[in-house]
């Protein structure tokens, strides 16, 4: 199956893996992004881009306009930190734009829309690890909310509009073109000091867990995303797929790991915890392996060495 895909935060580090995987199976491609975070030569030389806010009615007539097929959200403000400090920019960003969005999929007859989730944030703490599709919502952060808000917005919308919407919900996503100066992407952040001889900050003891998936594997899941058949159901789950590995990782081993890939020895400086920021973060991922055929395929030591390789390559 091909046709026309617009994704949002198409230039980013995220988005602009998707927009390649999309083009790679034939489909016409095209980016929007504001380029606040994103970077222009990120965008496959073949998509067309445009550059706009989310927020705004340029992106807004870009998507009504664009006879697409299929849309992909992935702009978002990604930063807990700045999500406790500033909730209504967090809210203004990932509720009001998705919304905006979301409008613009109605008028535009979309078929289908796919919302970049957070299985890492708005389970909150759980009890059960690693955690199902159905567990409680409880996110401890106003980023936590925001996802979850947008996948309520996603199913009403979508109901009363016409329109499919499939929700995945991330683990931590690491690879190329992840920012070393962005607080989400603790393994980009490693890579980056171990490389320039630099300590490493723990924030915490280090015994805080995530599961880590590599970005290539992500790019696929959103593409089966928007081509496979999924039911809408009546529960928020019912079109939300965990997208990570399954397995945990402690930050302290995070550090070891990516001292093994690069071949280096970390030295790690302990800092106090942040707020917001959970303990534990473990996915079940058998739904997507059932209902979306899709399963991670890059392990966590490949992923590594080839985020190192890219970061070695552009400091050439």
């Amino acid at each position: 199956m091909s046709g026309a895909v617009l994704i949002t935060g198409g230039a980013g580090f995220i988005g602009s893996h998707i927009a390649e995987a999309y083009q790679a199976a034939g489909w016409s491609v095209t980016c929007l992004d504001d380029l606040s975070r994103g970077k222009k030569e990120q965008v496959p030389k073949a998509a067309r881009f445009v550059e706009a806010d989310v927020r705004s009615k340029d992106a807004f007539q870009a998507i009504a306009d664009g006879k697409f097929d299929v849309v992909v959200h992935q702009a978002a403000q990604i930063d807990v930190r700045i999500s406790v400090d500033q909730p209504a920019l967090d809210a203004s960003i990932n509720l009001v734009g998705f919304a905006n969005v979301l409008s613009a999929v109605s008028a535009g007859k979309v078929r289908r829309a796919v919302f970049a989730s957070s299985g890492g944030v708005v389970y909150g703490d759980p009890d059960v690890l690693p955690t199902p599709e159905p567990t409680a919502n409880l996110p401890i952060s106003p980023y936590g909310v925001s996802k979850l808000a947008g996948e309520h917005y996603l199913r009403v919308l979508g109901t009363l509009h016409g329109f499919e919407g499939v929700a995945l919900r991330y683990s931590n996503v690491y690879g190329p073109r992840q920012d070393p100066k962005s607080e989400a992407g603790v393994v980009s952040i490693f890579v980056s000091r171990l490389l320039a001889n630099q300590p490493l900050t723990v924030f915490g003891d280090g015994k805080q867990t995530r599961d880590y998936v590599f970005v290539k594997d992500v790019a696929r899941a959103n593409l089966l995303a928007g081509t496979v058949n999924v039911s809408r159901g009546d529960r928020l789950d019912v079109p939300a797929f965990n997208i990570g590995t399954g397995r945990e990782t402690s930050v302290n081993d995070l550090a070891h790991h990516v001292g093994r890939a690069i071949d280096r020895t970390p030295v790690i400086e302990y800092a106090p915890p942040r707020a917001g920021e959970l303990f534990r973060s473990c996915l079940d991922v058998s739904k997507a392996a059932r209902d979306l055929k899709w399963t991670p395929q890059v392990s966590f030591d490949d992923g590594m060495k080839q985020l190192a390789a890219w970061f070695e390559g552009t400091q050439l």
